[in-house]
């Protein structure tokens, strides 16, 4: 039976994908279930081997059984729908109401983002934590695209130092965020390609004050509307209990806000650029998944 069983709720428990105190509570019943079976089966006068291959074989797949699961407890509330829409909120306000060209606004919100990740990350990496992981990656995207206008020498150089150090870091923080749900990685690295197709079209150059800041300023309704539609993605996420829909919103939300750096832009984003940035953005979205299937076969 403890072996049998065992293994049965130790699957339903891989598969689960909830937080850790929804997981214990849910294993908790399933086992307290599992066990009032097995005791009427070893009443009726089956043997412990055959009583626990019978309820295995009445419960069903275990995969199946943590879906359904999942999906009745996935759904979030409006408090954590609105949590995690929030930091996309908070840039967005940056750029519609032009506050951006405050360093001190700036600083607020980076200190705010920061202190609500650490803040979710040791409260046991609530659903809303991952939106604000993923905005304290920005400065490690920002140094990434500014390297490319060093001098040229000195940028090769620097790129091929610095892709390498990032992709371990992407990597070492999708596998700690996967073991939640690999899904909640992909919500993480979603303003990624939003951030880097609006760093494009505004077409940075050394002479900030002037160009840049004039650049920015005319695009920054645009880059707050983009933002205000990656906080509703956040807070659609939250609230769907399918997985297939989750995905799909990602998907839909990363080409609809490409698509409207490209549209806004006039051109400024190219088609070429277009495409590598919606490449990007699947590998983005999806990666996490594939690392996560090669963590599940020991990869």
């Amino acid at each position: 039976m403890a072996t049998a069983l065992g293994h049965y709720l130790d699957v339903v428990r891989d598969y689960l994908r909830l937080d850790l105190s929804s997981e214990q509570e849910v294993i908790r019943e399933l086992k307290t279930h599992v066990d009032d079976r097995f005791q009427e089966l070893r009443e009726a006068g089956l043997s412990e081997e055959e009583a626990a291959s019978a309820c295995v074989r009445l419960l069903g797949s275990a995969k199946l059984v943590a879906r359904q699961i999942y999906e009745a407890h996935s759904q979030g509330t409006w408090r954590q729908a609105l949590l995690a829409s929030t930091p996309h909120l908070l840039f967005g306000l940056l750029f519609a109401l032009n506050w951006w060209r405050g360093i001190g606004w700036l600083l607020v919100v980076l200190a705010l983002i920061l202190g609500m990740a650490v803040y979710g990350w040791w409260r046991g990496k609530p659903a809303w934590l991952f939106p604000w992981l993923g905005y304290c990656l920005l400065p490690v995207v920002a140094a990434g695209l500014l390297l490319l206008y060093l001098p040229t020498g000195w940028s090769w150089l620097a790129v091929l130092l610095y892709i390498p150090l990032v992709l371990w870091l992407l990597y070492t923080i999708t596998v700690r965020t996967i073991k939640r749900d690999w899904l909640y990685s992909s919500l993480m690295l979603l303003p990624v390609p939003t951030i880097v197709g609006w760093f494009l079209a505004v077409e940075p150059v050394a002479y900030y004050p002037e160009y840049w800041g004039d650049r920015i300023y005319y695009f920054a309704p645009w880059i707050g509307l983009s933002f205000l539609a990656l906080g509703i993605t956040a807070a659609t996420f939250i609230r769907l209990r399918q997985r297939w829909l989750k995905v799909s919103v990602l998907i839909f939300s990363g080409l609809v806000t490409l698509t409207m750096i490209a549209y806004y832009t006039g051109g400024r984003l190219t088609l070429p650029a277009f495409l590598i940035l919606i490449v990007i953005m699947f590998n983005l979205l999806l990666s996490p998944a594939l690392v996560e299937r090669g963590r599940r076969h020991g990869g």
